[in-house]
């Protein structure tokens, strides 16, 4: 090793005197992929602290029970005064605003925040023009309300003008620019509104059966025990539909979100440092070939292999180190520089500072990924026997490196597999990941060893045609471009047009079979005592198609068979929280039983329930086991009775539980409705029901759709930039590629030249070559990308597959526009040089 090491140190001195030509690529590729993995785990720890340290401001306490549909009983009340010296109530729900009730009444859906004196117990709410929240909301003759900026302009509103949510009237005293307990990060169906709970009482919104939610927000002694507070939340409350949780998941399910998303970024900068692999083991390929020389001649003075593979590894090593060391301070260093822009685009606090686990998660994949792409190149640097002075000495020998190399590299790729299942929480995800990776690389591989076929058959045809026979031969040619282009760039493409059908194929999802099958309107909050009137009122308007109703409850599944049910069932999703239910004496028109039967019309005996059937597959539920279902309080015992088809994708009306009606007689309810009208009728349709009954919420289904799109937007938004990340590594790759071939295209140019062919005929060569490449490697990342997009929505997202041909499109031009401009930079210079010159070097 002291020998290695001191060779390597000559000769890594001779490159730093010389600039490190030809490990510029090398350096950047690697710092691109480990500085794009360092930023996301950055970014997603930033969030992630922020979330930690804002836990109790997010949530608005140092506690919360929440209930559904009720406000606490004295029994509760009395219990969470018991914990804490102070207790605020918050309740939420939606609504309609009414701007200028008097004149113009134009309406838009809000979500409503009713608060008490104590709101909000931590963290404060910022006003436009500033004053107190309590004054804002004490208004003057009529009470006031504070809106988000995003409903003050929907509605054309100022400070000071009318606005009637239900049947009370209020004063817009102020906008409303933030507020603390905002765990939901801002989603939602409507811009926030603000009032106090006691404005409400007249309004009809908070009625029996109508939907709102409780919060009760609780500012606990200090040194409070939150594990023993949420354990004794669990065992008393429980089974009554109270939900505990407290500042340490003040963002709820926020948190895992952001968690789950930096996750999978991660994994696509994964992709992005496997294309920058391609692009590394290139450039050492590259490097080891103009060192055949000196190699040798160490051969011929007696040096052994392993001091050949010790001392280039050395050297390769420690240039490597240097890139990932690039990497580490650019992933870190961006997101501090971007702190500020990032944080005012967030809705999130997040704390942007130095984080030891991503930059160290960042440096191990660096490592190892400059191991796994290596060490088969340096194996092959020790096979250069002497005899390679007189002759080329990369050209020939094995293709593969010896067993122990093989055995090694078999090795490192186990435990970079290893490590990003541990680090990312799922081992499945990084496995499947890393198949999809190995399966475009070896779609690719296979592509270009086909293309060079193809070429070498399709050259001799091309007679007539000179240039594209030089682009044929040239593409054809051992040792050409053709694999590391087809691999760097076809992977890059791969990924963002995986991303691309996914982002496209949800977006159709949402939006798609709407026009044919959706409703215009759901509404919810009608009152029993209103349904009939509101079933006569739609019955014969014009422009409605049809109404479709049903009472409507909230209830959570507690127990199967007298056991708990996460017991019996785990954690399925029916399982984790509330659930909508409802009560039909004979089955809905159009419902389908699969199994069972329907109780009689006039059934009164014990309590029975229809269950949707995939869910109770999924739950492993049986005809004739008991379901204790919690609704308000109140435990109902029902037994399986049918199984029935739910199709939740219909836009329409679906329950997971549906009862006789016997079973729930006496329990405060309301009815829901969709509406089914031509889009010309919506607007004068929601005005007459707005006005006929001030008490209900009509959510528009095309405002709903279009928030659903700006969620998937942002999601899928960062998810392409991560792929743009990998396809910018694979250009670099190509670039290097090209840069590495610039030689032999001068030498290439310089025999043409003096055969007597012109430089026009030249340069449409050099751009019919990059031209095919280009398109090959595009076609190859599109099928990859087609087939890793369709696995993922069959498989993960559950949904239904169509290739989105605007997104492959753009794919196939981009990348062989992207090849073709990239060899044409690059051939200007062979172009330009004399033959003369070129052929006396070579010589």
């Amino acid at each position: 090793m002291t020998a290695a090491a001191r060779l390597a140190w000559r000769e890594l001195r001779g490159g730093l005197r010389g600039g490190l030509r030809g490990f510029r690529i090398f350096l950047l590729c690697l710092a691109l992929g480990v500085a794009a993995i360092a930023a996301v785990g950055t970014v997603r720890a930033a969030i992630e602290s922020g979330l930690d340290r804002e836990g109790a401001r997010l949530l608005g306490g140092d506690a919360e029970a929440e209930l559904t549909y009720r406000f606490a009983t004295p029994e509760e009340r009395d219990w969470l005064a018991g914990l804490a010296p102070r207790v605020s109530e918050v309740v939420d729900f939606r609504s309609l605003a009414v701007a200028d009730p008097t004149g113009r009444a134009d309406r838009a859906l809000t979500q409503v925040k009713a608060v008490d004196d104590l709101y909000p117990l931590i963290g404060e709410v910022r006003l436009d023009p500033p004053q107190p929240l309590d004054r804002a909301l004490a208004g003057g003759p009529l009470p006031g309300l504070v809106m988000e900026r995003a409903l003050v302009d929907r509605l054309a509103l100022e400070v000071g003008d009318r606005v009637r949510l239900g049947t009370q009237d209020f004063t817009l005293t102020a906008v409303l620019l933030r507020y603390p307990d905002n765990s939901t990060a801002g989603f939602g169906l409507g811009p926030r509104t603000l009032v106090r709970t006691a404005d409400l009482a007249g309004s009809g919104l908070l009625a029996e059966g109508t939907l709102f939610n409780t919060a009760y927000r609780l500012d606990l002694p200090e040194g409070a025990d939150l594990d023993a507070l949420a354990a004794q939340a669990e065992s008393l409350w429980r089974d009554r539909g109270m939900r505990w949780r407290d500042a340490r998941d003040g963002a709820g399910g926020t948190q895992e979100v952001v968690e789950r998303l930096g996750r999978f970024l991660v994994l696509v900068g994964l992709s992005g440092l496997a294309v920058g692999g391609v692009g590394v083991s290139a450039a050492v390929g590259a490097y080891l070939s103009s060192k055949a020389e000196v190699i040798a001649t160490l051969r011929t003075l007696g040096a052994s292999r392993a001091t050949i593979f010790a001392s280039y590894f050395l050297q390769i090593g420690a240039l490597g180190l240097v890139g990932v060391a690039l990497g580490l301070v650019l992933g870190a260093g961006l997101p501090l520089l971007l702190a500020p822009w990032i944080e005012s685009r967030l809705p999130v606090p997040a704390v942007f500072a130095l984080y030891g686990g991503p930059l160290a998660e960042a440096l191990v994949y660096g490592v190892l990924a400059l191991l796994l792409f290596t060490l088969w190149p340096l194996a092959r640097a020790g096979d250069v026997r002497a005899a390679a002075l007189f002759r080329d000495a990369l050209s020939g020998g094995r293709r593969l490196p010896r067993p122990p190399y093989l055995l090694a590299t078999a090795l490192i790729l186990a435990t970079l597999l290893a490590v990003a299942s541990w680090f990312q929480g799922s081992a499945s995800l990084t496995l499947w990941t890393a198949a999809g990776i190995a399966g475009a690389l070896l779609l690719l591989a296979l592509a270009a060893a086909l293309a060079r076929v193809l070429a070498r058959r399709l050259s001799g045809r091309a007679r007539g045609r000179p240039a594209l026979r030089l682009a044929l031969g040239s593409i054809g040619a051992r040792g050409g471009e053709a694999t590391p282009v087809v691999l760097s760039l076809g992977l890059g493409l791969a990924v963002l047009a995986a991303v691309g059908q996914i982002d496209g194929n949800l977006r159709r999802a949402i939006t798609g079979d709407l026009p044919a099958i959706a409703p215009s309107y759901f509404v919810v909050d009608i009152q029993p005592d209103q349904i009939e009137d509101f079933r006569a009122r739609l019955s014969d308007r014009p422009g409605v198609e049809r109404v479709e109703a049903a009472p409507m409850l909230r209830g959570i599944i507690t127990r199967i068979d007298g056991r708990p049910a996460e017991e019996v069932a785990g954690e399925h999703w029916t399982l984790n929280g509330d659930r909508g239910l409802t009560y039909s004496a004979a089955p809905p028109p159009g419902t389908t039983i699969t199994a069972g039967a329907w109780w009689p019309e006039d059934y009164a005996g014990p309590p029975l329930v229809s269950f949707a059937a995939e869910a109770g597959e999924e739950l492993g539920l049986r005809l004739g086991q008991r379901l204790t279902v919690n609704v308000l309080g109140r435990d109902i015992e029902a037994t399986i009775a049918s199984f029935r088809d739910v199709d939740f994708r219909s836009a329409g009306i679906g329950f997971i539980l549906s009862l006789n009606p016997s079973a729930l007689a006496g329990a405060p309810h309301s009815w829901i409705a969709t509406v089914y009208a031509e889009e010309s009728a919506e607007g004068p349709l929601l005005r007459d029901l707005a006005e006929a009954y001030p008490n209900i919420t009509a959510i528009r289904v095309r405002d709903a759709v279009d928030e659903a799109q700006r969620i998937v937007a942002g999601a899928t938004a960062a998810i392409r930039v991560a792929a743009l990340a990998t396809l910018a590594t694979g250009f670099l790759v190509i670039l290097g590629a090209a840069a590495a071939g610039e030689r032999a295209r001068a030498w290439e140019a310089a025999i043409l030249k003096t055969l007597g062919a012109e430089r026009r005929l030249i340069l449409r060569s050099f751009a019919l070559r990059a031209a095919l490449l280009g398109l090959a490697a595009a076609a190859v990342a599109l099928g990859a990308g087609l087939l890793g997009a369709w696995a993922v929505m069959t498989f993960v997202m559950d949904g239904e597959f169509r290739p989105v041909w605007g997104s492959a499109l753009a794919i196939v031009l981009g990348g062989t526009l992207a090849t073709l401009l990239t060899g044409l930079l690059f051939a200007l210079r062979p172009l330009a040089a004399r033959p003369a010159r070129i052929l006396r070097a070579r010589e």
